[in-house]
């Protein structure tokens, strides 16, 4: 039996690693006394006390001193390290490499020249997220039509644009406490129209005319408009401030 050196497990003779925990066995011999395995490195036979360490000095002695060729464990077997292999030969001979330093013939350098050339590379232009693109050749940019309303005065044909920047829009004449946006004073038989006569409301992109209390009324198509009330306008209402459709216009959206 092989005792471990590091666990003490009892393995069986010729083992080359314990069974326990792995460890390399020390190699072991015959007793020359009584043939009882012993451990190589024992200074004594554990059987019947016979002294290894004179019988392995008188050996060494006799001996010349030798180098032993390294073992390798493999599995549960001790076998010597295989020989050194010899250099295989090349399986391809590699060609030697020639420079020449000859000008290539005339016929091949004008061959290359007649090529067309190369295109650039092709470089994408990014976007930055703060600028605008600029414009593509003459493409004008795109832009928002505000839509305009007039009024066209029938009886002198004269158009009257109203204002864009007001939300509500005064029609009379001059007074002191509501002076109107648009002036009727100067058209013929002005007269009929009160100084604080209507209102147009701009809501969004929709015109509402009301009357605010005027004294001789509003009429929306021949139609009176009652004080409170409120039409909306669309392109070709006819709008009369005062009786007898004296001062007209029509409203138009352009």
């Amino acid at each position: 039996m092989i005792v471990c050196p590091n666990c003490n497990h009892q393995n069986p003779d010729g083992a080359v690693q314990c069974e326990a925990c792995y460890t390399p066995l020390p190699a072991t011999t015959s007793c020359p006394n009584c043939g009882a395995p012993v451990q190589t490195d024992a200074s004594f036979c554990g059987q019947c006390g016979f002294s290894l360490q004179n019988k392995a000095e008188a050996e060494a002695e006799a001996e010349p001193q030798t180098a032993a060729p390294p073992t390798v464990a493999i599995g549960s077997h001790a076998e010597s390290s295989l020989p050194d292999l010899a250099a295989p030969d090349p399986l391809v001979q590699a060609d030697p490499l020639v420079v020449s330093s000859s000008v290539p013939e005339r016929e091949n350098l004008s061959a290359v020249s007649n090529l067309p050339p190369s295109a650039p590379p092709f470089t994408p232009v990014m976007a930055s997220g703060n600028s605008a693109t600029p414009n593509q050749g003459n493409i004008a940019p795109t832009r928002i039509q505000q839509q305009k309303a007039l009024l066209n005065h029938v009886q002198t044909k004269t158009n009257i644009e109203l204002p864009q920047n007001l939300s509500i829009i005064h029609l009379g004449k001059p007074n002191e406490q509501i002076p109107p946006d648009i002036d009727v004073s100067g058209f013929p038989n002005s007269e009929v129209v009160s100084r604080v006569h209507a209102d147009i409301r701009v809501e969004g992109d929709a015109y509402y005319i009301e009357d605010v209390g005027s004294s001789n009324g509003t009429y929306i198509n021949h139609t009176p408009l009652p004080k409170g009330n409120r039409h909306r306008l669309r392109s070709g209402d006819r709008i009369s401030l005062g009786k007898g459709d004296l001062v007209t216009f029509l409203f138009q959206l352009s």
